[in-house]
């Protein structure tokens, strides 16, 4: 017999049921016991139920419940301000526990990682359980979550790569997608696959939750008729005041913070802005302009939060008195990410964000400037009492974010459905299908890799790049160098190129001295060989965060990178692929090195057209510029001017720069290709002219046939 039998048998034994007074009432808690670990509930539990049951979506507790036990699919609208990714996650866990846990545990999806750990550790907290126990988190590089866990928050893309092994997700009776609203490619792409996964699993229940009002086609994707909509009583904005000066906005926004600092209440400050540029513009202006403040003002403490990469915030209780008044710089999609701060006063919106929109011609993103959506904008006017936006009050904002998988590359999304088809999940019901042409991009360049066989489905080859948490290009650049005996090192790019960039550019006066800094890594291979020495000296120093700040490093970005060289190590060892021995700097191991990085960015090589750093890109003909943070780019006397490169990445309309390459590539092994056919008719006309311009050969350097001629 349980401990709450035993308890309970000997209350009615000794007919004390009646007899316990008002004075016995601690006792009687003490026998509420938690369902979840039975342990008894703390004072803190019942103290954070008063505060959960004030919530919106309180009242909307029992609606939701019967809903969840009559159908499988329910959507909840309602903003982040309401409760809702904190408390129905919880509820489902309760419907879980219900039926004894039967159908499996409960997943719930957030778009960035930092807004899963701290839901993840909220939830805890208000269920009074232990974090990574019965509720649980999993990020990239990071998790904190048992077998066991009944209630576990990760990131929308983690769930995909999770389907890699459980395709039917039989490990849960109900998954939650919050924040579906943002339609990222992830969240798209569960939502078409659990369309299928729900015919096959009738006991699963999905919950969408959404910010704003779903459009009649995201009600209908599911059954095909209205799914259920449960509306949440949203807070009602504060205080919106419209400036539609004929100032530039920048400006309008700064002049606003100074004037919030100068004359309004206490409270932190939010200020949404376009561009990464513009964020730490506006940072190091106001740190500059915060030092000329009167001291009676109290201190300005201005915070950029990048996109993506918001977990470095101070918590600071909303009751202190006498601390900075923080102006938090940002831009879309971080418009969830501050309900959690409760200090914020003031809003100060800007109304426009930068898309990045795939061209699958050139193979490149290109960025266009937009109006916000209309949910963006309400759900930026219920942050805070007062709200500054500036632009017109009648001006027609567009009804909802454009989906991104139409504007995206989705090669790693085709790579992963066609690793589905083989799972048995044949078809995938996007509610708003890929753009035809990017799609079609992204089955020819999954073929120039060897991805797909003859019939057009997943290779040998496709299937073991799938099991990579990497870009097809990246995870095949990884398998060739098993051929190529390099894989230590290519390990080492791979993570320093997929995780944010390790340089910190600091303001202006600051520039020349991170240069020089940056400049004692670079190697004369190329940029690639830099983020190995890079990478090398951070283990050598043994991850200190002091040692990359004085040398201009992103500390956080090569903790990042250290772990997924890890991760990606232990995928190696998992599918039992070799490993070389290390051998960083020798003449052989160099080479090889850049044929295996030309194995899977074939497809990404230019030429230095008139010997002044303007290269000719060969697949989509388009002349660009080496980017400042190149090796190159920083005109450093130890690097020359290649005569050709291979490129990681290409921003066309941000800055029309390469970005991250290395010179001299051997050409002999190009897969056929569109680069190959051009580069073929580039040495057929020139073959006699490069020779004659081509300084003579050193014996360390193979011979100039086996570097040009495609066989």
């Amino acid at each position: 017999m349980s401990t709450t039998g035993i308890i309970h048998f000997l209350i009615t034994k000794l007919n004390l049921t009646g007899a316990l007074s008002q004075g016995d009432k601690e006792y009687d808690d003490i026998l509420e016991l938690n369902q979840f670990d039975g342990l008894p509930y703390s004072s803190r539990f019942y103290k954070l139920l008063s505060e959960r049951k004030e919530l919106p979506v309180w009242k909307a507790k029992c609606e939701f419940m019967d809903t969840l036990a009559k159908g499988q699919f329910v959507i909840v609208s309602g903003s982040a301000k309401t409760g809702r990714s904190s408390q129905i996650p919880q509820w489902c866990a309760e419907f879980c526990l219900s039926v004894q846990f039967q159908h499996g545990m409960v997943v719930c999806t957030q778009i960035h990682a930092q807004q899963a750990v701290d839901l993840a550790l909220r939830v805890a907290d208000e269920m009074d359980v232990n974090i990574g126990h019965e509720v649980g988190y999993s990020i990239p590089l990071e998790t904190c979550s048992t077998n066991d866990t009944v209630l576990r928050y990760c990131t929308d893309d983690m769930l995909l790569r999770e389907m890699m092994s459980d395709p039917l997700l039989e490990r849960y009776g109900v998954v939650i997608l919050d924040q579906a609203h943002q339609r990222t490619v992830a969240t798209d792409v569960l939502l078409g696959l659990l369309k299928d996964i729900a015919l096959q699993r009738p006991e699963l229940r999905v919950v969408l939750l959404t910010a704003v009002e779903p459009v009649p086609k995201q009600l209908a994707h599911f059954t095909g008729s209205a799914a259920p909509l449960i509306g949440l009583e949203s807070p009602g904005a504060g205080e919106v005041v419209h400036n539609s000066t004929g100032d530039s906005y920048f400006c309008s926004a700064l002049r606003l913070v100074l004037e919030i600092h100068r004359s309004e209440e206490e409270g932190d400050v939010v200020v949404f802005l376009v561009t990464a540029q513009e964020i730490d513009l506006a940072h190091e202006i106001l740190c500059h302009e915060g030092h000329s403040l009167s001291p009676d003002l109290g201190e300005l403490l201005p915070v950029a939060v990048h996109p993506g990469q918001p977990g470095n915030l101070p918590i600071l209780g909303e009751e202190e008195t006498g601390r900075p008044r923080r102006v938090f710089l940002t831009s879309s999609p971080n418009e969830d990410f501050f309900w959690a701060v409760s200090s914020i006063r003031f809003v100060i919106d800007a109304g426009i964000e930068k898309r990045y929109v795939y061209n699958p011609r050139i193979r490149t993103n290109s960025v266009i400037i937009q109006p916000i959506s209309a949910g963006q904008a309400k759900s930026r006017k219920q942050l805070a009492g007062k709200c500054f936006c500036l632009y017109p009050e009648d001006r027609q904002l567009p009804i909802e974010i454009r989906p991104h998988v139409v504007e995206s590359d989705i090669s790693s999304t085709v790579l992963f459905l066609k690793r589905m088809e083989i799972a048995g999940l044949g078809h995938c019901d996007f509610i708003d299908r890929p753009d035809p042409e990017g799609l079609m991009q992204a089955l020819e360049e999954l073929d120039y890799l060897a991805a797909l066989d003859n019939d057009g489905n997943l290779s040998e080859m496709g299937i073991i790049m799938s099991e990579f948490p990497l870009e097809p290009q990246m995870a095949k650049t990884l398998l060739a160098s098993c051929e190529f005996d390099c894989v230590s090192e290519v390990v080492i790019i791979a993570a320093m190129l997929t995780v944010p960039t390790c340089f910190t550019v600091p303001s202006a006066d600051l520039k020349p001295e991170a240069t020089q800094c940056h400049m004692k890594f670079q190697n004369p291979e190329g940029d690639h060989f830099t983020l190995i020495n890079i990478y090398k000296a951070f283990k050598q120093y043994c991850n200190v965060a002091k040692w990359c700040q004085d040398l201009y490093l992103n500390h956080a970005a090569l903790l990042m990178a250290d772990a997924l060289r890890a991760e990606i190590t232990d995928t190696l060892k998992r599918i039992e692929l070799p490993i070389s021995v290390p051998a960083f700097g020798s003449r052989s191991n160099t080479l090889n090195i850049k044929r295996a990085l030309l194995a899977g960015f074939f497809m990404q090589v230019a030429r230095d057209v008139d010997g002044s750093g303007n290269y000719f890109i060969l697949t989509h003909r388009h002349v660009a510029q080496i980017h400042p943070l190149s090796g190159y780019g920083a005109k450093s006397p130890k690097l020359g001017l290649p005569e050709w490169v291979l490129f990681h990445e290409h921003s066309f309309f941000e800055d029309n720069c390469l970005r991250t390459m290395a010179p001299q590539y051997f050409f002999y092994n190009l897969p056929p290709s569109e680069s190959k056919d051009i580069l073929q008719n580039i040495l057929n006309h020139g073959a006699s002219q490069y020779q004659e311009q081509k300084p003579p050969i050193s014996q360390e350097e193979p011979q100039t046939s086996d570097r040009c001629v495609i066989q």
